[in-house]
């Protein structure tokens, strides 16, 4: 498994990318093989690669997490939802935006090649393009892509702004 940093900043669109203090940020993604917690078949009653945290001052959160798998037809990518506060989050209250990050080809392809329980996603990935997924497939990811630092061994970090 790959250890995986998720850094996002959220920032206000409409006050010039100003940071967005206290919004809360609620992350899900696959596992290595490309299975979600709470919803795969024999994992309903667990709660894995989940999380929610609320944006610091800067509008920063930052997930611990593994790198995702990738699962048939879709670009490997993980979920969020941004809210209100956390109050707001933790209750099911409205959604202000959910979106997904995409990561970058290349990385996925080192991640996948080590071949440390990732097998699947190695033939899954080559069934899929950005082109060809079902929620990228408009712009390629153009907006929604991470910029993505590290190394197998040393682990990743994947940073994105997440303008709301």
């Amino acid at each position: 498994m790959s250890p995986l940093t998720i850094s996002l900043a959220v920032l206000d669109g409409d006050r010039g990318n100003a940071p967005l203090t206290g919004t809360a940020v609620y992350a899900w993604q696959c596992d290595r093989i490309g299975r979600y917690s709470l919803y795969s078949e024999g994992l309903t009653d667990e709660n894995y690669l989940r999380g929610v945290q609320a944006a610091n001052d800067n509008g920063n959160v930052t997930f611990t997490s593994i790198f995702p798998g990738v699962y048939p037809g879709r670009w490997p990518h993980i979920h969020l939802e941004i809210y209100r506060d956390l109050s707001v989050a933790t209750n099911s209250g409205p959604i202000l935006k959910t979106t997904q990050i995409a990561l970058p080809e290349d990385v996925c392809d080192e991640v996948y090649a080590t071949a440390d329980g990732y097998e699947a996603s190695v033939r899954n990935m080559a069934r899929v393009s950005l082109a060809s997924d079902i929620n990228f497939r408009d712009d390629r990811a153009a907006t929604q892509l991470a910029s993505v630092t590290g190394s197998v061994s040393g682990g990743y970090v994947a940073s994105m702004n997440i303008p709301v």
